[in-house]
């Protein structure tokens, strides 16, 4: 196990390489870059963008009457080239493609993902700050989708084809075809406050204003109460997935022959469900967690962000790719497919855990 361990493990460098590599050539071809949203912004704020960006010296100004010069830029004409040079030395496309991400990788493989372009302050700055929204909501939809999912797809394999089975089916069924967007904004319509319905939960941030001032009961019922809707916003379409993953999963083992020598040796429906049956059945449950996890972490939580207003990593993402912020981009992507591929990993070895008999060692045939 060590060894296979080892391999994954050294699996991640070229892996990572080719998730870099991939994004880095796509984003060439893309339109908008930060220079062009520089030079965007100097056509339409005029002389005091152009201090702004030129350090405050006046000859900027002076020269942005000249030609475009052949910059090549949308939108550059009667920006000097120098000028539009220096922006370019700005943001480090001074320097060739390959050259660039070769720089940017060598920085990366030393965890330095450098400043923003447009925010005043690095990447790791910014991943901290988003990240406590981001976390708050993947945790508990995750563990909310869990309990509830787990429990209800056992019971529904034991009771399958019964009227139980039917009606809960309906139910996930028409969760699952609800946007949690529109969930989010039918919470917020009836719940939020400010509504006219049931004006009890609030809407920006994490916390009250006030949050220091309250007891430690006090704290914890004002934190529930800021992230409840999001989170139940985010976790209703994930009910429906894991909780037929999980009775199907459970059906396919009851129909097995040990269930049925178990049953024959005199043991219980309980004892045969949860001593022999969950360990087996659990496996294929397991194995989607990682990336039910990252996707609820990262990107399944933009929209939800914003109709309930917390600033977490889907909106800093989003807002970094519309701005061309490539240092947020590339080092969210780095951070994330890197938290990705060691938590796939983590699955195996939760699986060698489940159940012992499984072996990731390749043998020869």
């Amino acid at each position: 196990m060590g060894a296979y361990v080892l391999r994954r493990l050294a699996l991640i460098i070229p892996t990572l390489f080719g998730i870099m590599l991939i994004n880095f050539a796509v984003i060439q071809f893309a339109p908008g870059g930060p220079v062009e949203q520089v030079i965007a912004e100097l056509t339409q704020t005029g002389a005091g963008a152009t201090d702004r960006f030129s350090g405050g010296g006046g000859d900027a100004t002076a020269q942005a009457a000249a030609g475009d010069g052949g910059s090549g830029y949308r939108g550059a004409q009667g920006l000097d080239p120098a000028f539009i040079a220096q922006i370019e030395k700005q943001f480090g496309f001074d320097k060739p493609p390959l050259e660039r991400f070769g720089l940017m990788l060598w920085n990366y493989a030393r965890f330095d993902f450098g400043d923003s372009y447009f925010r005043s302050a690095s990447v790791i700055e910014l991943i901290v700050q988003k990240m406590p929204v981001s976390i708050s909501l993947g945790l508990w939809t995750t563990l909310l989708a869990y309990l509830v999912s787990i429990p209800l797809g056992i019971r529904k394999a034991v009771k399958d084809g019964t009227r139980f089975d039917v009606w809960t089916s309906g139910v996930v069924i028409v969760g699952y075809a609800i946007p949690g967007f529109l969930f989010a904004i039918l919470l917020r319509t009836l719940f939020s406050e400010g509504s006219e319905f049931f004006p009890f939960f609030p809407l920006r941030g994490l916390t009250s204003s006030n949050f220091a001032e309250l007891s430690l009961m006090g704290q914890i019922a004002d934190y529930f109460r800021h992230i409840a809707l999001p989170v139940l916003a985010m976790a209703i379409s994930g009910f429906a997935v894991l909780t037929l993953l999980t009775k199907n999963s459970f059906l396919d083992q009851i129909k097995l022959q040990y269930v049925t020598t178990a049953r024959a040796k005199g043991l219980s429906e309980r004892e045969v469900l949860y001593g022999h049956v969950f360990r087996n059945a659990m496996l294929i449950v397991i194995a989607g967690f990682p990336a039910a996890f990252i996707s609820i972490l990262f990107t399944g939580s933009l929209l939800i962000e914003v109709i309930f207003s917390l600033d977490g990593l889907g909106l800093l993402g989003y807002e970094a790719v519309l701005n061309r912020d490539y240092p947020i981009v590339f080092g969210t992507l780095f951070i994330f497919g890197l938290i990705g591929l060691l938590l796939q990993l983590l699955t195996d070895l939760v699986y060698v855990w489940v159940d012992p008999r499984i072996d990731f060692e390749s043998r020869e045939t």
